[in-house]
């Protein structure tokens, strides 16, 4: 089985990006064979500041890379490093109905709000299609809110096939199981749009004090609390291990006891939990072009199979053979 995905490099890695998703790929790597790229071609509808976009790329790589993701069995790369995948796009724009486009949640949610959506936003998920089928993948791990792009694929796909003959995997989704909300410092779920994040390679120093700024409810230290439904607990079970868990929920049926109190063992265990990762990055900072050789050699594999996918198409429709 052939797992891929992609993630846009529009800012550092939190927590959610870390719990919802990024884990769950690195688990994938020793399973299937993995295809794992950096969406700077899609991160172009938001990110305008060539200079960020660059070095945010950048940043992804070297903080995959430390999280555990490895290329001996992963092939990780930009996505502007494969140009058969823009070519395979076209291809795929040729025949996908405006309707189903239209459609699609992000294109209806900004036009409902009145905004300007330029072209790149509203054939986003053809491009997305591209990158899921150059690739003759198999599995896409996506949350939730992520199923409809999987089902536009599926629907270019299957158009393509019917008019051209079998040319395309048809790819499934698998539904990332840690797609419950992590919440951020407000107590809503962490995203950057609602700036209420924790970075997940912040110094120290400074990821303590956003962990001592988290919201919570005015409650008597003496009363008892729901674990289940605090939002600082929720937290703190992400980095603690069942032993470590137990005793705080047990403190919270409890009471007595001060949420400050919280705060340090969930800035505790956050800070031991990611500490082998911060260390990993400083090495692979101090060497760039270490890095830069593993998107490289990602990019070659990447290439050759989706060389292959893209002729295959060529050939299909009449472009090249």
């Amino acid at each position: 089985m052939r797992v891929l995905s992609g993630i846009q490099p529009t800012g550092r890695f939190h927590w959610g990006n870390y719990f919802g998703a990024i884990q769950q790929y690195i688990d994938l790597q020793s399973e299937d064979e993995s295809y794992y790229f950096i969406a700077n071609l899609h991160a172009l509808t938001t990110v305008r500041d060539p200079a960020v976009l660059r070095q945010n790329s950048l940043d992804a790589a070297l903080d995959l890379l430390a999280l555990g993701l490895d290329p001996n069995r992963a092939t990780l790369f930009l996505q502007s490093d494969v140009p058969e995948v823009s070519e395979l796009t076209w291809l795929l724009m040729t025949g996908a109905p405006m309707g189903l486009l239209e459609r699609c949640h992000a294109y209806k949610e900004k036009k409902a709000k009145g905004l300007a959506a330029d072209a790149g936003l509203f054939t986003y998920p053809v491009l997305m299609a591209a990158d899921i089928l150059a690739y003759d993948s198999d599995i896409v791990p996506v949350g939730e809110d992520q199923i409809q792009h999987i089902e536009v694929c599926r629907d270019l796909a299957r158009a393509f096939n019917h008019q051209f003959g079998e040319v395309f995997v048809l790819p499934k989704p698998r539904v990332l199981e840690s797609t419950a909300k992590v919440p951020g410092t407000d107590g809503e779920k962490m995203s950057k749009s609602y700036d209420n994040t924790i970075a997940v390679f912040e110094p120290p120093k400074k990821m303590r004090k956003q962990v001592m700024r988290i919201t919570t409810d005015s409650r008597a230290m003496e009363d008892a609390k729901d674990p289940d439904t605090d939002h600082l607990y929720q937290l703190f079970s992400l980095f603690a291990g069942d032993a470590a868990r137990e005793e705080m929920a047990a403190l919270y049926r409890a009471g007595g006891f001060g949420y400050g109190e919280v705060k340090k063992a969930l800035a505790d265990a956050a800070e031991s939990y990611f500490s082998t990762a911060h260390a990993r990055r400083a090495e692979l900072e101090a060497h760039p072009e270490r890095v830069r050789e593993i998107l490289d050699d990602g990019a070659s594999r990447a290439r050759k199979k989706a060389a292959s996918v893209l002729l295959r198409a060529q050939e299909a429709c009449g472009i090249k053979g």
